[in-house]
């Protein structure tokens, strides 16, 4: 009988089914109500259709919050992923902070600036509420 893996820390599961939730509305989000906010942070420079990376987005973003809620089994690889995520749409954040693009209320270089910031904690939030840290650090 293979051995019982240690329990989960009681703080991980609601954070992990926070950050899906919030994941899932965010897709919508961007196939529905916030779209051309969303269209806003998509970098000048990037060679897609601003509206298709809004769209493609989403839809990861809807798959990856339900799959944090859903794939209790593979939640570290799964956070590994959110994480892998957010870093890879980091740019539109700072796109929207170099170029100055007023969106999501952020109508400030300042509020632009501070909104940068808030990217690593997603990063960190999607690596602890998974386990997906402490694995990497086991390997190690």
């Amino acid at each position: 009988m293979p051995p019982t893996p240690p329990s989960e820390p009681l703080y991980r599961t609601p954070l992990r089914w926070i950050l899906g939730v919030a994941l899932v509305g965010a897709g919508v989000a961007h196939l529905t109500t916030q779209r051309t906010e969303f269209q806003a942070q998509v970098p000048s420079w990037f060679p897609l259709d601003e509206d298709l990376v809004v769209v493609v987005s989403g839809i990861i973003e809807i798959a990856l919050g339900l799959a944090l809620i859903v794939l209790r089994r593979r939640r570290v690889l799964v956070g590994a992923i959110v994480a892998a995520f957010f870093v890879a749409i980091f740019p539109g954040n700072i796109a929207q902070w170099s170029e100055g693009v007023d969106a999501f209320g952020l109508d400030t270089d300042t509020e632009r600036f501070v909104r940068l910031f808030f990217q690593p904690v997603l990063v960190m939030w999607a690596l602890a509420a998974t386990g997906a840290w402490r694995a990497y650090r086991a390997r190690r």
